[in-house]
Order: structure tokens, then sequence, then C-alpha cells
């Protein structure tokens, strides 16, 4: 993170979920191991927004060796008030409770609760990218929806395409200005579009070591993106062994790179990047790798 971080110099960063696994994290409240994942950006002075993934609150995962011959290690719980079964429960720290921590804490960060009524699933909500001209004249919209996992299922819910379409005609209603969609589970449109056997024009991407886990169901929000002209490309994480971006209809599904050292695989670490231009409007996209290789150029919207 650090190196792509100094070699692109970006305006604004987006985490697009499993900042931490907290199936592995030994302590009740893991906003720490939070603060430790996002300090690159923040040390750097840099503006971020995030999204969650199903690692972020899930519970801990009690490891089979901790019951072999010499029995559980000692622990020391967090909170010397606490009863033990509360202090060593390892309960996970839920979504609301880190985006909290994260807006609380930073001044920097432009990450959203969401709308009550649409919780449990919590990191949803729409920045907009002003033009230089001035503050009222939008160049693109950011929509950022949480696709759930971890303390609950793995889907984008009807109530949440909803929220997406009642706020996207309120803010566009012409559909004049282009949108983006960041999310962390991939929808199944995905594996719908995944190339087989190598990746092939017209997708663009270097590595396609997986299948695609996507969510455990399609409530709504792709027939809702594919029929909006304005949206260009959706973004989702989660794979770490994808990071292509192939057409759908008339926008662009996109990986992202694994980027930190935790998770499984040993690929190369590396990240996204996305390029925004006014005028004329473009959204074009790369990947930087940790060893400076770029790769994996391409146009989003002319």
């Amino acid at each position: 993170m650090n190196t792509v971080l100094d070699d692109e110099n970006p305006d604004f960063v987006i985490y697009l979920g499993d900042v931490i696994t907290a199936n592995n994290i030994l302590i009740a409240n893991a906003s720490l191991y939070w603060d430790q994942a996002i300090s690159p950006t923040k040390s750097r002075g840099i503006p971020w927004a995030s999204v969650f993934g199903n690692h972020d609150d899930a519970l801990f995962e009690w490891p089979m060796e901790w019951f072999s011959a010499p029995g559980i290690p000692r622990l020391i719980c967090p909170e010397a008030n606490s009863t033990h079964s509360e202090a060593c429960s390892f309960r996970g720290t839920h979504r609301l409770e880190l985006m909290k921590h994260e807006i609380d804490h930073n001044a920097l960060s432009f990450s959203k609760n969401g709308p009550k009524e649409l919780w449990p699933s919590v990191s949803n909500y729409v920045l907009q990218v002003s033009s230089s001209d001035g503050p009222k004249s939008p160049v693109v919209y950011l929509y950022f929806l949480d696709s759930g996992g971890g303390s609950y299922p793995e889907v984008i819910s009807t109530a949440q395409a909803d929220w997406f379409r009642h706020k996207s005609d309120q803010i566009n209603p012409d559909l004049r200005v282009p949108e983006l969609i960041f999310w962390h589970i991939p929808s199944r449109a995905y594996k719908k579009v995944a190339p087989r056997f190598g990746i092939h024009r017209p997708c663009v991407g270097l590595i396609n070591k997986e299948g695609v886990a996507a969510q455990k169901a399609e409530l709504g929000i792709m027939k809702l993106l594919t029929k909006r002209p304005s949206v260009k490309a959706i973004f989702v994480g989660h794979n770490h062994g994808l990071d292509w971006c192939c057409p759908n209809e008339k926008l662009w599904l996109c990986f992202a790179r694994h980027t930190g050292y935790g998770g499984y695989g040993d690929w190369a670490r590396g990240a996204r990047i996305l390029e925004i231009t006014q005028k004329p409007f473009s959204v074009k996209s790369w990947i930087r790798m940790e060893d400076n290789v770029v790769h994996s150029r391409v146009v989003l919207s002319p």
C-alpha cells in the first residue's frame, strides 16, 4: 500500500472491504487494527472512503490447534472491568462500531453510516466529485453499497436497491452526470462475464486464478444498474485471485487487486487505479503493482 501510494500520489483512496480479517483477531474491539490498515493513507494526508466486506465484522474462529495437548494458550482480556465471558468472547466489532470509530477519529474519512432503515447493512452512501469550476457542478457520483457478509448474509437487499433508485433519481434525474459503483462481493453478473482459460479481449486483466465467489442472491440492483446509462462501471474486491475488467451490456464489471498481506493467496500485491477526466469526461483504469509495474490499462468510459 505504501509503495503504490507513493508511486501514484492519488487524490482519493477507496477501501473496498475486508480491511481487516476479524475472524482471526483475538480481541473484542478491532478498531485498532482498522486504524493500522488505513494508516498509510491517513499518514499521507489523502482523503478516503470505505465499504465493508465479509471479514470486517466476522465472528472469531477458534483455531483447532488451541485444543491440542498443551491446551488453550493464556490470553489477556482487553477490558479489566468486564466479566471473563464478556471480555474474552471475541464477539467481533460490528460494522456500526467500526464505521463510527472511523468517522469520529478521522477528519479525512468521507465514509458514512448510511440510512438507518437499511441496517444491518451500513456503508450505503453517495459522494459527489465536484468540478474545479465550482462545488455545485458534479463531475461524477460515487455510490457505495454494503454487500453483506460477516454478521449477515452476503447480498445487496431489495431495500438497498430501492434506496439507490430513489437516491439516483433525486440527485441525477436526467442521467446527465456519470456514476461509478463500489461494493465488496461481486454480483452474479460477474459469473456470467467471467473469462475462461485466460483473459482475452474485450476483458482486460492479468490474473484469473479462481472462480467468482458471488453474492448469495440477486435482488434487483443489477437490473437497475444495467438499465441506467449513466452508470459506467462497478468495482468489487473479495476474490484475491482475480483482477480483470469485463464489459456487461453497457457497463464494465471490474475487480480491484488484492492490496494487503492478510487473507488467502500469495499473488503479487497491487491496486486498481482510476483516472477521471472532466472535459471531455472519461474514466481510465490500470493496475499498479507493488514493484511499480503497471498493467491492464483500459478505458471504461470514453
